[in-house]
């Protein structure tokens, strides 16, 4: 993988990302809270997803996913 490919922080992919990841949250109808006990972690864990704070790898946004009734690749903007 080249430089230019990886994806910087505060980048417009990296937004587009975090906004989907709300908004999926908030489609669904969910808190943070909401989203924490079914993850069995903290709502910080939540809030710093959202964020940007903390990045998320594939296995869990997979679970994101499940638990939003979304396809993975919906997080990605394809």
């Amino acid at each position: 993988m080249n430089a230019s490919a990886v994806v910087r922080r505060g980048s417009a992919d990296e937004q587009d990302f975090l906004r989907r990841l709300r908004q999926a949250r908030k489609d669904a109808g969910l808190t943070q809270r909401d989203v924490a006990g079914r993850l069995g972690r903290s709502q910080s864990f939540v809030a710093k997803a959202e964020t940007g704070e903390r990045r998320l790898d594939v296995v869990e946004l997979r679970v994101f996913a499940r638990i939003y009734r979304k396809r993975p690749s919906y997080f990605l903007g394809e």
